[in-house]
Formats: structure tokens, sequence, C-alpha cells
């Protein structure tokens, strides 16, 4: 294991209180029973995710608090209410009772961060149908897998997107019985059996009351790749808004009334759980961004727009370190006091960075699709250990196990034992089933857990520490090496911005360490600097866990998401098919 550090975190004076100040009292005394009950304040069996996110915060008092505000390229802004969102969507919502649309229904959506996705999503809660919103840059085949699997009825796309990736796909798609369409040009006809959007909502009343749905009706359907095949249906209920409620009051910090940035694309699950869902039951004002990665553009978002609360992702924060920390002062920022990661682990050097640049440390969470929000977390009131993954969130019952065998587990309880990362079911995020293949959902439980698929070892404080996917770890010479701790020494180096390790075949040790190297800017790649590097790792761990070989590349796969493949490394390194590429980052 690799030294690590401290971050105490005191609370600065004249600053927000966090909501979580006593980590283990917060824990002895929070019930999912009594969240359920502090969000939809009534007791009964109805809970809609549209209700709790813009009715009952407009009934305390947010409905002329800026919900949304929305970003150009050319710096325009669009913004929108509490109750000015809540038009919108119960304008779709009746949209789709105007089309016939019948309750648990998939209603898709092909958009960027626009705000009739928002209005969609919303509406679609109300109307007790179910939201699957697709990545807008999907090319047309996994477009067609995932509507097909998704059983769409209703598409909202954009007609130029229409008409590039979807309007030859229709003949495959008999269940697709409506196609509504932004048009960025009012004129010439629309495309054969599509409708105008806008004239739609034009035409819709803006009132409707949300359906009376109950925690076990299916609000939402994600899509997550596996390694090969086609990709996982992942379904959450409207109860999952209990949890992301929780979690955007305890992880994320979000106050009423303030301003908060979630960089997250909406078609992905964080896009929607921490973009959409979880900050508008909070109350705050929600920037989205239209534009794609840029870091002078993003450091002027977090200034101009008063950023508070800001949940990116790690791959986002070293594309930030490699443009370096001088840009970074270029500007100041006095109201930002909580940065928050997600989507892969986040190496302690990027927390540490977070200080050098901002004054604080970046705060790690882990969670999954299947899990609808996060699960464990670093809490901001809480000291930082960089690397750490963090604690079990209030509610969560996370253990570190190890597979027996004959449908059993035994919970490693000595600090330090490598095992898989296993929850305890009862969470009211919990997926409830992968779309139409219920044998694989029934083999993500055994004995009573659900089992993440994600290595881990836990501390004698409590804090989880990510080892690797189950499938990555590499073995060599008896040794079972994390790629994760690996990679995080490599980033430690002056030269390295990103970095995938991954096992090749070894005759002696059976497999060997390999590293793909993405350099900083004002390096090349050298035989002196593959030297040093290598020197550099054996230093901090050792000969046996470090890298034999380094590949330097120009630009590592990463899927649209940020995440590293190293999958697809490991595939294209050994002949292997590559599996399912349809989130590779760059292709269509």
């Amino acid at each position: 294991m690799m030294p690590t550090r401290t971050i105490h975190k005191p609370s600065a004076p004249g600053t927000t209180a966090h909501y979580l100040r006593d980590y283990d009292r917060t824990r002895r005394e929070f019930s999912w029973a009594q969240a359920r009950l502090e969000l939809v304040g009534r007791a009964d069996a109805h809970l809609n995710i549209a209700h709790e996110a813009l009715d009952h915060r407009i009934a305390l008092g947010s409905g002329d608090i800026v919900a949304a505000r929305f970003i150009d390229r050319d710096w325009n802004r669009v913004e929108f209410t509490y109750r000015e969102l809540k038009r919108l969507a119960d304008r779709f919502a009746n949209v789709l009772g105007a089309l016939a649309v019948p309750r648990g229904a998939t209603v898709a959506t092909l958009l960027g961060r626009v705000p009739e996705l928002f209005a969609v999503g919303l509406g679609t809660f109300a109307a007790g149908a179910v939201f699957s919103p697709l990545f807008s840059a999907f090319g047309p085949e996994p477009l067609k897998t995932r509507l097909q699997l998704g059983h769409a009825q209703v598409l909202v796309t954009t007609e130029t997107l229409y008409r590039r990736k979807v309007a030859a796909l229709r003949e495959a798609l008999p269940e697709l019985r409506h196609v509504l369409l932004l048009r960025e040009d009012s004129g010439g006809a629309l495309p054969e059996r599509c409708a105008d959007f806008a004239a739609l909502m034009r035409n819709a009343p803006d009132a409707y009351d949300p359906a009376p749905t109950t925690d076990a009706d299916v609000a939402l359907l994600h899509f997550t790749s596996g390694t090969t095949g086609k990709p996982k249906g992942v379904t959450l209920t409207h109860a999952a808004v209990i949890a992301q409620h929780a979690t955007s009051r305890l992880v994320l910090d979000l106050h009423p009334g303030e301003v908060f940035w979630c960089t997250a694309d909406p078609g992905w699950v964080t896009g929607i759980a921490y973009g959409l869902i979880g900050p508008l039951t909070r109350g705050v004002t929600m920037i989205v961004d239209r534009e794609e990665f840029d870091a002078q553009r993003w450091y002027r978002i977090l200034e101009a727009e008063r950023v508070a609360v800001w949940y990116t992702a790690p791959t986002a924060i070293r594309m930030l370190m490699k443009a370096g920390t001088a840009l970074t002062r270029t500007r100041t920022y006095p109201q930002l006091r909580h940065m928050a990661s997600v989507g892969e682990p986040l190496n302690a050097e990027a927390v540490e960075w977070g200080m050098e640049a901002f004054g604080m440390p970046f705060h790690d969470t882990w969670w999954q699709t299947e899990t609808g929000a996060i699960m464990i977390a670093n809490f901001p009131a809480c000291d930082v250990v960089p690397g750490s993954m963090g604690r079990a969130v209030p509610g969560i019952e996370a253990r570190v196990v190890r597979r027996t065998g004959a449908g059993t587990l035994e919970i490693l309880e000595s600090p330090e034992q490598v095992g898989e990362i296993a929850l305890r079911p009862g969470w009211p995020s919990m997926f409830s089933s992968y779309l139409e293949d219920p044998n694989r959902y029934r083999q993500c439980f055994i004995d009573g857990w659900y089992l993440a698929g994600d290595l881990a070892r836990r501390d004698q404080d409590g804090q989880f520490w990510f080892v690797g996917r189950a499938d990555d770890i590499i073995k060599s010479s008896g040794h079972l090496i994390s790629p994760f701790e690996v990679e995080s020494a490599l980033m430690r180096h002056p030269a390295v911005a990103q970095v995938a390790v991954i096992g090749v075949p070894d005759a002696v040790a059976g497999q060997a360490v390999k590293a793909f190297v993405e350099l900083r800017s004002g390096f090349e790649p050298s035989d002196a600097l593959r030297l040093k590097i290598l020197g550099h790792a054996r230093r901090l761990l050792g000969a046996a866990v470090a890298p034999r070989e380094i590949a330097f590349s120009d630009s590592l796969p990463r899927t649209r998401s940020g995440k590293i493949m190293r999958r697809l490394l490991r595939a294209r390194e050994l002949g292997l098919p590559e599996g399912d590429l349809s989130t590779l980052e760059g292709r269509e």
C-alpha cells in the first residue's frame, strides 16, 4: 500500500453548516422510513418523482427560485424557475395523454443538455411512464439496440439527430409509435411519421396532477454496457428519489437556494440522479452548460455563476490538472465550498491537487447505475484521506466479502483484506431489474447481499479503498495486483497525465503489469522518460508490483462518460474480441 496523508476539514468561519457533522451519530439515527417521510411529507403509499421534485418544492416556497440555468456556446443564459419548470413538465405529461401513451410505457430522449430534456423527463415521471435518456453521441446501432430493448413507444430528439441516426431505423422499431422533433429551422416539411415537439407543447394544457405512482412503479430505464454482448437495461423505481434526495443532502450537502453544478451528461445515470432529480428535491439552482469540456470555460462558469457545490468526474479533474494550476488562478471562486467526484476512482494526487488549486480537496464518491444513488462517500465535514472511497452512506450496510461457493459469502472482518464490495439490499434506489434478464439480476445477489463486482479493502477506520473490478485484477508471481494502485503511483510522476494498467501474459510470472501512459503537455515520449517513469514506480511500489513495460499513448480509449476502458486495451493487446463498443468516446 502507498503512503497516505489525511486532509483535515475544519469548518471555516461564516461558511454554511454541513448537514452531516457527526458521521457516527447520523448513522445511528438514520432510517430510510424517516428519510421518506422527510421528503414526501405524508405517510400514504403514493410517491412520484415529479411531485417531489416540483410540486412539493413549490409548496415549500421554492416556486420563484431559479431551478435551472442553461448556458450556451455564446454565453447566452436561459433560466426557469421551479414554477416555470413545472408548467413545462405538466404540458409534456398532457402531450403524452393526448397521444394515448399508457402508464408504464417507455419514453426515450436523444438530446443534449437542453431545457426540453428536463421537461420530457419530469413530464414522463408525472404521467407515470418510464423515462429512458439516451446519450446524444450514440450512433445508429447502439440506439437501435437500446430502443428495441426498452420497447420505446416515444422518442424525443432533434430533427438533425433524427435524420442522421434514427430515420433509417424506423422499420426495425415497430413499437416506436411517436417521434417528437425539436426543430432547428421551422421551415420545410417534417420527416414522415414525426410530430413537431414545440407545436404539441404549445397546444397542451399547463396543469397536470402527477399520477398516483408508488415506490414500486418503474420510473427510469438506464443502459449500462457489459464487457460483451448487449447493454444491460437497468430499471429504477420512483422510490429512487428518496435516496437521491438523502444523498444530495448528506453527501453533496446541497442547501436550498444555492448554486450547484453537476457536469455529467444527462445520457448517463449521474446526469439524471444528480443533474436533475436530487438537486430539484433540495431546492437549489442548477447550472447546465450546453457545451463540452473546456478548462477556461469551466473556470469562468465556476466564478461567474457563483457555484457553491461542484460535482464532476476524475477525467475532467485530470484534464484540468493537465492544463495547469496557473489557469485556475486566473479567476476566484469565493462561493465554492464543496467539490466532489464520480464515475471512476479518484487518484490521491487529484484529491490533493484540489487543495493546491482551490484550497479544498475533491471528495470521491462511489456508486453504480444499479445502486441508483451514492453508496460510499467522502463527506464534506469529515477528514479526507486522498485515494480513499470514503465510508458507507447512512442507511447503507456495506462490507468486503469473499465468495465461498455453494451460494454463501464470507464477510472479511479484518482490516486490509481484499474482497468484493457487498451491499445489504433495502435502500430505496436499488435497481428493480435487468430488463428482460431475470437470471442476470438474480446472479447479483448471494446470501442476502448485492455483489457490486468491484474489489476493495477496508481499513481500521472503516474507510473503503478501491482495488479494481473483479475481472481487472492482475495475478503476477502469486501477487494480486490492483491496477488502480499502480495507476495512482504512476500519476504521481510529473510527466503523467492519464494512465491505464492491464495484465499481459508472462511465461514465468503468469501475468506482468503493463502501463499505457498519456503524457502531460510539455513532455515527449522517449526511452529516457520511460525509464524515469519505471524507476519512479519501482521506488513507490517495489519491483514485484511496478510495471514491467510502459507504452506511450496519445489518447487512451474512454467511454463517453470518461472512464478509461481497460478491457479494450486488454483486448487489443491480446487480440481478443473487443465486445460492446457503443459507449466508446468518439464512436458512432
